[in-house]
C-alpha cells in the first residue's frame, strides 16, 4: 500500500521533468541589416549579378489593384503587377508593387528565380514621403534602392537597408546596382507607358486620407 501511495505522489513530478526535457529548442537569428558580415556581403553581391540588366518578357501579364486599411494606419491604394520571363531565362517572374497612404509611397520589385537551389528571390525597395512626390513622380525620377532583400530556400535572409547615422559607404556599390535594376525593370515591365493609367490611379482625383472623391461621400 505505501508503495502504491507513492508511485501516485511522485508520478506527477516524473511526467512534468519528462515533459520540461522534451520542449523544443527555441533558436532566434538577427539579421543585421545596417552592417551585412563578408559573407552576407557576398551573397548579396552574387545575388544583383545573377539579375539581368536588360529584362525580355514574354507576352503575360497579371496586374491587379486595390484599397488597404489597417488598424492604426493610414488608408492606402496599390497597384500590383506581375509579369513572366520566356522558359529559358533564368529567372521566372517579376513583381512590382506600387502603395501609397497619405505618408509613403513605397514600391518593390520582386524577382524569382527558376531553380531557387541557391537564390529564392530578390527584391528591392525604395520609398518617398507622399508629400513631397507623386507616384507618377517617383517612376519618372527613378527613385534609388533604400532595401535589399535576398531570400534563400534553407537559409536565413539577407538584408541591407539604409540605415540613418550609420556609415555605410563599403555598402554603396549594392545600392547603386540595385537602384540601376530597378530603374531598368520601371521601363521594361512598361509602368510609364502601358500601365501609366494604373499607377496613376493611386491618387489621381482621390483622397487617399479618407478612400473618397473630393466632396463624394461613397467609396471608391
Amino acid at each position: 500500500m505505501l508503495k502504491s501511495l507513492a508511485l501516485i505522489i511522485f508520478s506527477p513530478a516524473a511526467i512534468a521533468a519528462v515533459a520540461q526535457q522534451e520542449q523544443p529548442h527555441v533558436r532566434m537569428n538577427y539579421v543585421n541589416v545596417c552592417t551585412p558580415s563578408a559573407e552576407d556581403q557576398s551573397v548579396l553581391k552574387n545575388a544583383l549579378a545573377r539579375v539581368s540588366a536588360k529584362p525580355a518578357f514574354a507576352q503575360d501579364f497579371e496586374i491587379s489593384r486595390g484599397r488597404a486599411t489597417l488598424k492604426d494606419a493610414p488608408v492606402s491604394r496599390f497597384i500590383r503587377l506581375r509579369r513572366d520571363f520566356p522558359p529559358e531565362s533564368p529567372l521566372m517572374t517579376a513583381q512590382y508593387s506600387m502603395s501609397a497612404d497619405e505618408k509613403t509611397i513605397i514600391e518593390t520589385l520582386v524577382l524569382r528565380l527558376r531553380d531557387p537551389k541557391e537564390l529564392h528571390e530578390l527584391s528591392i525597395e525604395d520609398r518617398v514621403s507622399a508629400g513631397s512626390a507623386a507616384p507618377l513622380v517617383v517612376l519618372s525620377t527613378d527613385t534609388p534602392a533604400a532595401r535589399i532583400r535576398i531570400e534563400r530556400l534553407g537559409k536565413s535572409s539577407v538584408t541591407l537597408a539604409r540605415c540613418e547615422g550609420a556609415n555605410q559607404s563599403a555598402y554603396e556599390p549594392f545600392f547603386r546596382q540595385a537602384s540601376e535594376l530597378m530603374a531598368n525593370y520601371r521601363g521594361a515591365l512598361g509602368l510609364r507607358t502601358t500601365f501609366r493609367s494604373d499607377v496613376s490611379w493611386l491618387t489621381e482625383g482621390k483622397s487617399i486620407r479618407s478612400g473618397r472623391a473630393p466632396g463624394s461621400s461613397k467609396q471608391p
